[in-house]
């Protein structure tokens, strides 16, 4: 898994960067939707993102209260010329409020394909794309974690959409509501969905997973703690905190509740080796959770020799990330950059796992060095998000600060069986 430089990788593809379901009625045939100049229903929390294939679906889903609109239909096209397609929304409340989560799942779609929609006749028309059948062309996503809601965090969204990535992944403590406060919530959403706009206006698909500021006591606790997670995110999680999202054949993202909702061992590292075994000689696997297995700032070891952060998930899932191939892991939680060396029974190995975090979106504290941490490679107390190119059988992972300044480039191939 060797460097990069810089100028190589900006060089030959920063330039090609410069991205249980609630269904409503059977998608009908319907009228163009009269465009008004000034749209009476901007909806201010509205955001994309996917239950199932991203090939073939996408979730059109906002929060808002019953009446703000009279027609909740959502109206899609691939053609604004020809026949609009319209369903119904279902909805469901979201907690300790009077507001509604809308939730729409446009299913059936045709691949690599850019869409219009609209909800109902008073909306502004927005745009999306479908992931494409094949990894033909180059696939890119960026992710992050630890976000808040200041004007680092909206640095970083800016930054993260002037990338165009196909979709965003946040690696858990979202908004920091901490399963207690509604504002924040609502908050970072309303931050997501002004910002995370493509340079064409396409919106930006998300994908989250759970932090411990997404669950009132942070760990070991019910669904019902996260409290305001799961009402927006249980189309993906339906029964537990982890779950794997394939993008047709070519992309599977295999996303871990780091002990908020799910217990780490036992049921949940059973389903990670039957998803990876499943899934071993796909090209693209990628796992991600929030708590770092190689921490770069809390401690590795804990004091009397005793647990250190991510030891459970190094005894759990660490060993099956070697054994299934696994090339890259997405960590969060630690609020740093860090890259570790290539990773193998915790040493470095130029056949091991490449581990990158570590949730520093929005939030900072001081990284641990390379001579604090033998296995990092790299680390930096700066405010950052990661942005991901696919190309064949190679990854490119390249860390921009909240100002767009390039922090770090490396690559990752296809790993061999140990």
């Amino acid at each position: 898994m060797p460097l990069l430089s810089r100028r190589t990788f900006i060089g030959s593809t920063l330039a090609g960067l410069a991205a249980a379901p609630l269904l409503g009625a059977e998608p009908v045939a319907a009228p163009l939707p009269k465009v008004r100049d000034n749209p009476a229903f901007q909806p201010d929390k509205l955001f994309l993102t996917w239950q199932r294939d991203p090939t073939t679906t996408m979730t059109v889903q906002w929060i808002g209260t019953v009446g703000e609109t009279a027609d909740t239909n959502v109206y899609y096209t691939d053609n604004v010329e020809g026949t609009w397609l319209g369903q119904a929304t279902a909805t469901k409340p979201y907690p300790r409020t009077d507001f509604k989560v809308f939730r729409n799942e446009l299913t059936d779609l045709k691949p690599g394909t850019r869409y219009a929609f609209r909800i109902g006749t008073d909306s502004p028309v927005y745009w999306f794309q479908t992931m494409p059948a094949k990894a033909t062309d180059t696939i890119t996503f960026v992710s992050g974690g630890d976000c808040g809601i200041d004007q680092h965090a909206i640095n970083n969204n800016i930054q993260a959409a002037k990338q165009d990535p196909m979709f965003a992944f946040i690696g858990g403590d979202l908004g920091y509501d901490n399963g207690r406060s509604v504002e924040v919530s609502l908050a970072f959403i309303r931050n997501y969905s002004k910002h995370m706009i493509g340079r064409d206006g396409r919106l930006i698909p998300m994908l989250a997973c759970l932090g411990n500021h997404e669950v009132d006591g942070g760990y070991s606790d019910s669904r019902e703690k996260a409290t305001f997670f799961y009402p927006l995110f249980d189309g993906l999680y339906t029964d537990t905190g982890y779950a794997t999202l394939d993008f047709g054949d070519y992309l599977s993202l295999v996303v871990l509740d780091s002990g908020h909702t799910s217990p780490i061992e036992g049921a949940q590292a059973d389903w990670l080796e039957a998803q990876l075994k499943e899934r071993k000689d796909h090209p693209h696997v990628i796992s991600a959770y929030h708590v770092p297995s190689y921490p770069s700032h809390r401690n590795f070891v804990g004091a009397n020799g005793e647990d250190g952060t991510g030891s459970a998930s190094r005894r759990a899932w660490v060993p099956l990330f070697e054994k299934y191939r696994v090339p890259a892991v997405l960590e969060h939680h630690d609020h740093t950059f860090k890259r570790t060396k290539p990773l193998l029974n915790g040493l470095a190995h130029d056949n091991g796992v490449l581990y990158l975090g570590d949730g520093s979106w929005g939030k900072l504290r001081i990284p641990k060095t390379p001579e604090e941490l033998p296995y990092l490679a790299r680390s930096n107390g700066s405010y950052h998000m990661s942005l991901h190119r696919m190309e064949g059988d190679q990854r490119f992972h390249l860390a921009l600060d909240e100002f767009g300044r390039v922090m770090d480039v490396c690559r990752t191939g296809q790993r061999t069986s140990v």
